[in-house]
């Protein structure tokens, strides 16, 4: 089973795996950033979004599939996934390697997302980066906002607000143990 933990920046997706891996310690935790971050080592998207590259959506949904059906283990993903036509192709390709989704939502008014992203730092050794990375997440806020009405009718909202740990028994309450289902 892949748990994917979706939402805007800010919103909490980092901490909820977290605190899912710490209940669910035999569970891999996989983060599709550092797919993005590959590829454009090697080439640069257009846009400037690595999601845009078909490669990124291909391999994301490959490893994320292979990891869950070579090692029988769980896999966590945070991930900001907001395009409708990327995430129907990115859930497709799992589904058709016969590995299931949860796919939830952190909900999190667009005032908080902003003061979140102002509050963490990223590159704490270079001012002018971490500034970009905050501008760029900002700009990001309503366009995520306003693509969320957009996920699949599957996709279980969360309350982003509320405590990590409340977060984390709504997650379990809907996986059930994952001590891990044979079937997998």
């Amino acid at each position: 089973m892949i748990i994917w933990i979706n939402g805007a920046f800010g919103s909490g997706k980092t901490t909820l795996v977290a605190e899912l891996h710490r209940r669910f310690p035999q569970a891999l935790v996989f983060d599709p950033e550092s797919v993005g971050e590959l590829l454009r080592s090697i080439v640069s998207p257009s846009s400037g979004d690595f999601q845009d590259l078909p490669l990124w959506r291909t391999e994301v949904a490959a490893i994320a599939a292979g990891l869950v059906t070579e090692h029988r283990r769980p896999v966590l993903v945070p991930m900001t996934l907001l395009t409708p036509e990327y995430v129907s192709e990115i859930f497709g390709l799992i589904a058709e390697a016969g590995v299931p989704v949860e796919h939830f939502y952190l909900q999190v008014p667009p005032e908080t997302l902003a003061r979140r992203i102002d509050e963490r730092m990223e590159n704490p050794d270079n001012p002018e980066a971490e500034e970009a990375s905050r501008s760029w997440c900002k700009q990001q806020i309503q366009p995520c906002v306003e693509r969320a009405r957009l996920l699949p009718e599957s996709t279980v909202l969360l309350d982003g607000e509320q405590q990590t740990h409340v977060l984390a028994d709504e997650v379990v309450a809907r996986v059930g143990s994952l001590s891990f289902r044979e079937e997998q």
